[in-house]
């Protein structure tokens, strides 16, 4: 097995991913038992697949989610290194369907994301500004032309603007109140982001807190920049005079994980909006884990 940190070039930054080869004839149990050990925000388990080129299932320290973008990125790029995977095309078996994976000759893993989904969502800001330990007119100052909205590209979020970097970095996360909030809308967390970024290149910042997941606050989000992708050019693009195509995402600077994910929002070949969420990986920490056998549950009734 080994920890892989996706998002960035130099090791122990960006979001850390575990990665499992070879996980055929691993329980449910067992790689949950593997993830709540490691202890990173998502680990990944690689399957022979008969409809992709392989089959990955992706585990929290708490539950299995459907789909995760750094754990991906970092999967690849570990195949990548360890010369299992050559530059090009790929395919991968989600719990969301087959996606294409590109791996380019610079190292660079692209993913494409599910078909998007963006709802706008009506919650007070009050109840938002609680929940993330801020002022309500952290919100309301962008919210006229950024609403909050539900957006998903295989794993939904609540995406919420705020005005400033200052803002975000002083958000204080009520976890049980997010986490409630993201049962209430059936997300995985909640997307926070400002296009006051620290980079000139950059187009925002974000951070991601998802507690029902399991995760207080994940490093650097994938999906849910994905998500956010979608978010810009279906909701939000008030705030351009034109959506970029390309699109740069900081986050983790606040957890000092400091990441970048890039992002393509394109169209597919049957003219369906397509985004791609890529970056660089590598690896930190490689090894071996003993996983037990589990014949019984432990568990004593009444």
């Amino acid at each position: 097995m080994a920890l892989v940190d996706a998002f960035s070039t130099e090791p122990l930054a960006g979001n850390a991913a575990g990665v499992v080869p070879d996980a055929d004839g691993l329980t449910d149990q067992q790689c949950q038992a593997v993830a709540r050990e490691l202890s990173v925000s998502e680990t990944a388990f690689l399957f022979e697949s008969e409809e992709a080129d392989r089959r990955v299932r992706f585990f929290t320290p708490t539950q299995e989610v459907d789909l995760c973008g750094h754990a991906t990125i970092g999967a690849h790029a570990w195949l990548d290194a360890e010369r299992e995977l050559a530059a090009g095309s790929h395919t991968l078996e989600t719990n969301v369907g087959v996606l294409d994976i590109e791996i380019e000759d610079d190292r660079t893993v692209w993913m494409t994301q599910d078909i998007p989904t963006v709802e706008p969502r009506e919650i007070p800001y009050s109840r938002l500004a609680e929940a993330l330990g801020v002022d309500e007119a952290t919100l309301q100052d962008v919210g006229a032309e950024l609403p909050v909205a539900r957006a998903s590209t295989g794993l939904p979020f609540l995406v919420v603007p705020i005005n400033f970097l200052e803002s975000l970095g002083s958000v204080t996360p009520n976890l049980r109140a997010i986490e409630t909030l993201s049962e209430e809308h059936d997300v995985a967390g909640i997307y926070v982001f400002t296009f006051d970024t620290l980079g000139s290149d950059s187009t925002l910042h974000a951070r991601m807190f998802a507690p029902a997941a399991g995760v207080d606050e994940d490093p650097v989000t994938g999906t849910a920049s994905g998500a956010c992708g979608a978010y810009l050019h279906d909701v939000g693009a008030g705030a351009f005079d034109e959506p970029p195509e390309e699109m740069r995402f900081e986050q983790g600077h606040f957890v000092d994980r400091g990441g970048l994910v890039e992002i393509r929002v394109g169209h597919d070949k049957e003219g369906r909006r397509a985004v791609r969420v890529g970056g660089q990986a590598v690896t930190s920490l490689t090894g071996e884990i003993e996983v037990p056998e589990y014949e019984d549950d432990g568990i004593i009734e009444a």
